[in-house]
């Protein structure tokens, strides 16, 4: 059956009043569009779009799992949710830091059995905050399937597949013994599932308690996530997911811990995850977001794919991808706003659909946050501009570590050392350049940028935006 937006099959379950007000309609609507162009650019069959605003949930979904047979997902229907794992993995290990259980400075080794001299480099060992922020220095993956990744066709699933279900914690172990460190702990990102399987043993051993019965104690029954689970019931129908062909695709296999990406939900029990991860004054919450390493730009909190500040304060992003699914799950903690938007195809260009359609969404969530009119961001006087940018002061001005901009006088470059902004107070970043620097008649774009990774969206109302493209400022003299 041809899927047009017309006649898309829809069901919603709200946690809202059957009476709508005018802005929660502008969320559905922004889903909705947020839906049909997904639908085109991703070819998936089915699209789940899960949303927390200020409290409120929302859900809808859209088209159907299996092409023909018009059976839409629902709010309980499991899927697998893949590296989405590691954000529960992250929790478990930030409560262990809190309960004491685990130290952030602590050699990795003292929480292991055994002898592993080779988890060292040049003496330095890797610690706890090393391993949970995806900088251990492995110098590859457990298991190693990087030579199946460098040659990737329609049938690399099959090799993937076949390399986990073979793969043991004996095995893990044995490799283990064989990782070398090619960087220092903590200087290096470096995506990693043995890093999260590593860290469930540890959890194991620090608690005497498997990592599946950690999960259920101490997140699934305090949030009442009753369909999500490494291990369902047999009887549990997971939802299909398809390659970009339409060819079935089969689920992850795992003889580890599942750690990295066993784990299988609902968008029902999602959305109530999305809620916690919102919840400013929770500590665990708070240390699973913490900027571990005090880096001056992105972080990883623990095992989050990137965390970083923009207009609208911190947002935390992950991505999961199965063989036929894939998910998307961002939260703006300071703006009370999260996002999960699940698809059931897999295929290389599935993330950066996922991944603009969730931009999108967000900035239309957010637009109402920013309502500066008039010329936004300068102001030209004799002989100079001055750039201004203010954040929010109702954002914590103290993850602002530093304002630059970016533009096409300057390629681009967050990194210029000529355009890096100087805070004049608390919340406001300034800065002088001579008219002289820029060329005459001619249209100049730029955007601000925190933290050298946070590009800042022009106010939808600024007169010197750009209607269309990226939506840069326009600088003109």
């Amino acid at each position: 059956m041809k899927i047009k937006l017309s006649v898309l099959l829809l069901v919603f379950c709200l946690s809202v009043s059957a009476q709508q007000k005018n802005t929660e309609n502008e969320i559905f609507i922004a889903m909705d569009k947020t839906a049909s162009i997904l639908l085109e650019k991703s070819k998936t069959n089915s699209i789940s779009i899960g949303v927390v605003k200020n409290g409120k949930t929302y859900t809808r979904h859209y088209g159907e799992i299996d092409k023909g047979k018009e059976n839409p997902a629902t709010n309980n229907t499991v899927f697998e949710v893949a590296s989405i794992t590691k954000l529960f993995t992250g929790l478990l290990a930030a409560q262990a830091v809190l309960e004491g259980k685990l130290n952030h400075d602590d050699d990795i080794r003292k929480y292991l059995k055994g002898s592993y001299p080779n988890l060292e480099y040049h003496g330095t060992p890797i610690t706890i905050k090393d391993l949970v922020s995806f900088k251990t220095g492995f110098n590859k993956d457990l298991p190693d399937n990087s030579e199946l990744r460098k040659i990737r066709n329609d049938s690399s699933y099959m090799a993937f597949k076949k390399m986990d279900e073979s793969y043991t914690r004996d095995n893990f172990f044995e490799d283990l013994k064989t990782i070398k460190l090619d960087t220092l702990p903590g200087t290096k990102f470096k995506y990693s599932n043995g890093s999260l399987n590593l860290t469930a043993h540890i959890l194991e051993n620090v608690y005497n308690k498997s990592y599946e019965t950690l999960l259920k104690e101490n997140i699934f029954s305090k949030l009442e996530m009753k369909s999500t689970g490494i291990n369902l019931n047999p009887n549990t129908a997971i939802a299909n997911g398809y390659n970009l062909k339409g060819i079935l695709m089969p689920q992850i296999s795992d003889n580890l811990w599942g750690a990295a990406g066993r784990l299988k939900s609902t968008l029902g029990d999602l959305t109530k995850f999305i809620t916690y991860e919102l919840n400013t004054k929770n500590k665990i919450v708070q240390e699973s977001q913490r900027n571990l390493l005090n880096s001056a730009t992105t972080w990883n909190g623990y095992f989050w794919d990137y965390i970083q500040v923009d207009e609208n304060g911190k947002n935390c992003w992950k991505h999961g991808g199965a063989f036929g699914t894939q998910n998307m799950l961002v939260i703006y903690p300071e703006r009370q706003l999260g996002i999960s938007i699940i698809v059931n195809i897999s295929d290389e260009n599935t993330a950066n659909a996922l991944g603009e359609a969730v931009i999108t969404l967000s900035n239309n969530l957010l637009k109402d946050n920013n309502k500066q009119s008039g010329i936004y961001g300068y102001k030209i006087n004799d002989k100079n501009i001055v750039f201004t940018y203010e954040h929010d002061k109702a954002l914590n001005q103290d993850l602002v570590k530093s304002v630059s901009i970016a533009g096409s006088f300057d390629n681009w470059n967050p990194n210029d050392p000529n355009f890096q902004m100087i805070q004049k107070n608390k919340n406001t970043f300034e800065l002088t350049i001579p008219k002289s620097q820029f060329e005459k008649d001619k249209t100049h774009l730029f955007k601000f940028v925190i933290n050298k990774t946070g590009w800042i969206e022009a106010p939808k109302n600024a007169v010197n935006r750009q209607t269309d493209g990226d939506e840069n400022l326009i600088l003109k003299i």
